[in-house]
């Protein structure tokens, strides 16, 4: 009796086994289920990059052949305002001050300024730094960061609330060549260093111009380049590329957008420190081949922008050549470069 009950005991747990397990298959396979994420705080979480499922990594843009795009569209009264990759082309018109300074204001923002101050450029700072102080993004914390060989040489430049000025000693060079190949490598060191937790962007400019009416927050952008005053109205076939296939700034006679100048550069801290280290790279590389790019960092700049497109392109009423007269295109002048002789 003892015997047969226990096998009625098994039989029914067996039974009710099989139909719990028919069940869970069946809740499985039909019915919809929510999961809620369950996320432990970790710092180095913070600090991935992490991907979609299905989603592609950003990729510089390959060598493609396609039209130049022309600043001056076909009213030559007129500039093109988009790039074909939708990048903007800012210029006086094609923004409104007021309503930028409205967006960007609250956003408490500090951007930095570098300059080189090096030999002889070392007279060009207080003009520079007056002038800046007059126009460059007022309304916003602004970090002046001048690298000199000779920090006893620097002037007193009264400077306006919220607004700082870093002296930082470098190495002097007898040569404007090394001076100019060393630039991406110290900015690139500078931002890794301390930039990156004093400013959220950055522009870096020669020290030999001088600014002439408002730069503000119209500039701003993930990866800014300016329009060289020199080459906006010609093919790029006539662009001063290094055309030296030995040289990692070598660019085809078919490629190119713009040819931007070397003078001003910018964007988020991120992204310029990014864009200074893949410069840099390539000068080392040439360095190694025995080899220096027809205008040294410009080369290798221009070079790094047509893989890694500008999302924000300035007209170059933001980099103009005082030496030459001022075209009906432009109506502002906003920057532009002193003569060497000037100071």
């Amino acid at each position: 009796m003892h015997c047969k009950r226990l096998c009625l005991g098994l039989g029914f747990c067996l039974l009710a086994g099989v139909g719990l397990c028919a069940l869970w298959v069946y809740i499985e396979n039909w019915l919809p289920a929510s999961y809620v994420p369950y996320y432990l705080p970790c710092p180095k979480i913070f600090n991935m990059k992490l991907q979609y499922k299905g989603e592609k990594p950003f990729q510089p843009v390959a060598q493609l052949h396609y039209p130049q795009p022309k600043l001056l569209e076909k009213r030559h009264t007129q500039l093109l305002t988009l790039t074909p990759w939708l990048a903007p082309i800012v210029s006086e018109g094609t923004f409104d001050p007021m309503l930028l300074q409205n967006m960007y204001q609250p956003l408490n923002l500090t951007i930095g300024l570098t300059v080189f101050a090096v030999g002889r450029y070392t007279g060009f700072v207080q003009r520079f730094l007056e002038s800046a102080e007059a126009f460059f993004m007022h309304g916003y914390h602004v970090y002046y960061y001048i690298f000199t060989d000779d920090p006893a040489a620097m002037p007193h430049v009264p400077l306006g609330p919220g607004r700082l000025l870093s002296v930082i000693p470098i190495q002097g060079y007898s040569r404007w060549e090394e001076i100019s190949m060393r630039r991406m490598e110290t900015v690139s060191q500078h931002i890794a260093n301390r930039a990156h937790r004093e400013v959220d962007y950055l522009f870096c400019l020669d020290v030999d111009m001088v600014f002439q009416n408002p730069w503000g927050p119209e500039t701003l952008g993930d990866l800014v380049a300016v329009i060289h005053p020199g080459y906006y109205a010609v093919s790029r076939q006539q662009f001063p590329y290094e055309r030296r296939q030995v040289s990692a700034a070598f660019v085809e006679d078919n490629e190119g957008d713009f040819y931007y100048g070397g003078a001003v550069f910018g964007g988020r801290v991120a992204r310029v420190y990014e864009f200074t280290r893949g410069c840099h790279m390539g000068i080392l590389a040439d360095k190694a081949n025995g080899i220096m790019a027809a205008w040294q960092e410009e080369s290798h700049l221009n070079r790094r922008f047509i893989s890694h497109k500008p999302s924000k392109v300035l007209s170059p009423e933001y980099l103009w050549d005082d030496r030459k007269p001022q075209p009906p295109t432009l109506k502002l002048i906003r920057l532009s470069t002193l003569d060497k002789g000037t100071k």
